[in-house]
């Protein structure tokens, strides 16, 4: 375990995923939800929508003693600082009729903050020092962290969980004791990844010949320059970058630090962290701005994907969140910004290397899954950030008939063949279809940033 006060908090049980939690989500509740979401989509949409709904809090979370939370992704047994985020945010819009919710998303929240402090390099984490990781070939040897890819989303994503949090139930309260620490100890690490080849201290290497799996130069990674954007070096999807600048996550870090001066502004009192952050915030957004923004034949001014400051860059767009499409949902851009309409068409298109279209299914997939799959996750964001209800509801619907009979979301389905499919349990794409679903109800997780 780390420093007192540093590491995650006490261990649970180890038995997350084989144990149901009951009672945190009102049956009543469901069956209305469901059946008002079957009304408008089907009744096998509101099926899948109540497991959905009922798997992740009954399945997901340990509550350890101090409180905390620990979450499992699924079918992995480890938790994600993104995925985490993700799994609980479409339950903040049910707070009001499932009061008991509120302690466990702030206990999540408590679990992550602790997290970021022991290590904010890593971007999965163990429910106690148990050893337990990925592969145990990867340079360290913390038996806190099932892996550590650094992904500059990881440190995002629970920033944006306790500024929506806060939103939804209008108390700062919630956020535990190392939400402060752990806020200026993001500002610092963006600020010093910003200059990654002089000044970092992180490495990953990893026993593979997957290029994907692993960072070139022993672990130091492929060569940027300054721009002032700040380096990553895997994307959401936890593989490498293939060029050190990811410019939906420095977007996205930029909105986060947004949130960080706000919170160190209102609720910790701060007003070295709340300048600190907002100039790093205009510092990612300006380096965007001159080296993130390409000249596309067909679209005009597109964001690329990733740049490295030297000249490399990459058009195209992954599945996984955050993603250039997924933008408006993060609250880093507005729906209709002309930038944001000119890379979506790029991206959903065939222009975008990892978009797919068969006689299943199109959309955006990954090169973490098998070429020509397509993933739910971004088949939601997609009809989530297009604002047309009978889209959202023709999606739902294709997701629902892409499912093989099992009843859950899977990560990814071949566009040919759904029989075909990555992930028995997924959870963030179990969410993601429920928030996708809860928007036919006039329920939207980004209507919180604005409450």
């Amino acid at each position: 375990m780390g420093p007192a006060g540093v590491g995650p908090a006490a261990a649970g049980t180890g038995a997350h995923y084989r144990s149901r939690m009951t009672g945190l989500l009102p049956d009543p509740l469901v069956e209305d939800l469901a059946a008002r979401v079957a009304q408008r989509a089907g009744e096998r949409v509101g099926r899948l929508f109540a497991r959905a709904l009922r798997e992740t809090v009954e399945r997901t979370p340990t509550v350890r003693p101090d409180g905390s939370v620990f979450v499992v992704t699924g079918d992995i047994p480890a938790m994600w600082l993104r995925d985490s985020t993700a799994q609980w945010q479409p339950y903040l819009l049910l707070l009001d009729r499932a009061p008991a919710l509120t302690g466990v998303i702030a206990g999540v929240l408590r679990a992550q903050f602790a997290a970021v402090r022991h290590d904010p390099y890593a971007n999965a984490f163990n429910d106690g020092p148990t050893g337990a990781c990925h592969e145990p070939g990867d340079l360290g040897d913390d038996p806190w962290l099932w892996e550590r890819k650094y992904e500059v989303d990881s440190l995002a994503f629970p920033v944006l969980l306790a500024h929506r949090l806060r939103r939804a139930t209008g108390r700062d309260d919630l956020l535990g004791a190392d939400a402060h620490p752990a806020m200026r100890r993001v500002v610092d690490l963006w600020r010093l990844e910003q200059d990654h080849e002089e000044r970092s201290p992180y490495r990953f290497v990893r026993p593979t010949d997957l290029r994907s799996e692993t960072l070139d130069r022993d672990g130091l990674g492929t060569p940027v320059a300054r721009t002032g954007m700040t380096w990553s070096g895997f994307r959401p999807s936890d593989d490498a970058c293939e060029f050190g600048y990811n410019v939906p996550a420095n977007l996205f870090a930029a909105r986060a630090l947004d949130h960080v001066a706000t919170f160190a502004a209102e609720v910790f009192a701060d007003p070295a962290l709340a300048r600190d952050a907002a100039a790093l915030a205009a510092e990612l957004r300006a380096g965007v701005a001159e080296h993130g923004v390409v000249e596309h034949p067909v679209h005009g001014r597109v964001w690329a994907y990733e740049v490295d400051g030297l000249g490399g860059r990459l058009l195209a767009d992954d599945a996984n969140t955050p993603s250039l499409l997924s933008l408006p949902l993060l609250g880093a851009c507005a729906a209709d910004d002309p930038l944001y309409r000119a890379t979506r068409a790029l991206v959903l298109s065939e222009e975008n290397p990892w978009f797919h279209r068969g006689t299943a299914a199109a959309g955006i997939g990954s090169p973490h899954t098998p070429d020509r799959y397509v993933w739910p996750i971004s088949l939601a964001v997609q009809a989530l950030t297009g604002g047309d209800p009978d889209e959202a509801v023709a999606t739902l619907r294709l997701i629902a008939d892409t499912d093989d009979g099992t009843l859950h979301v899977h990560e990814g389905f071949h566009v040919d063949d759904p029989s075909r499919w990555t992930r028995e349990w997924f959870s963030w794409a179990d969410a993601t279809f429920c928030e996708l679903a809860l928007s036919l109800l006039g329920m939207r997780v980004l209507d919180l940033d604005a409450a």
